[in-house]
């Protein structure tokens, strides 16, 4: 499978397994998997076919480790990110400080004015390594800056964090006063 296949089949499985799993007509369960054997037959009446093995690679192989295989590999789900409504289940955890969060500066003055919101995901996405951040908001195509988020005080301030299987962090909202400053990369 050549690098742009991947890619495609991989921006698709997102979107199925994220946000519109209705679109090839899987069913996710409450913690959003789905079976590996009915997402291989939905996607292939689709027309998106893809092998076992070409699932497999795209897993392994995604650069931001967006999916995940149970244990005994028959279900398959994307680990956070969703706007469907799933009960990811990953277990509270105190985060070390800082984290970062990637955006671009058109947002930055509701940012400053709100803080950092879900919008339509499940949770608010942080990375805990500036090099991550910087990568997740090159996605764009506009000037980026970084975030840095007290999430130690954040936590002492009882706010709950969560650490995705590909180590994304996730919590519900970061307030203003907890971006402690803004690095224009």
């Amino acid at each position: 499978m050549n690098r742009k296949n991947i890619k495609k089949h991989s921006k698709f499985l997102s979107l199925v397994l994220r946000h519109r799993p209705e679109k090839i007509g899987i069913k996710l369960d409450a913690a959003g998997w789905t079976s590996v054997t009915s997402l291989l037959e939905a996607l292939s009446k689709s027309g998106h076919s893809l092998t076992l093995d070409e699932l497999k690679f795209i897993v392994e192989n995604n650069d931001k480790k967006r999916f995940s295989f149970s244990e005994n590999g028959k279900m398959i789900r994307a680990n956070q990110g969703h706007s469907v409504d799933v009960k990811l289940d990953y277990p509270e955890i105190e985060p070390h400080s800082p984290l970062y969060h990637g955006t671009i500066t058109n947002f930055l003055d509701n940012i400053y004015k709100d803080g950092l919101k879900k919008m339509k995901r499940h949770h608010v996405h942080l990375s805990g390594d500036l090099d991550t951040a910087i990568k997740v908001a090159r996605r764009r195509n506009s000037k980026i800056v970084i975030l840095v988020i007290d999430a130690k005080q954040m936590y002492e301030d009882g706010f709950v964090f969560y650490l995705s299987d590909n180590g994304v962090w996730l919590t519900d909202c970061v307030p203003p006063k907890y971006i402690v400053e803004t690095k224009y990369v």
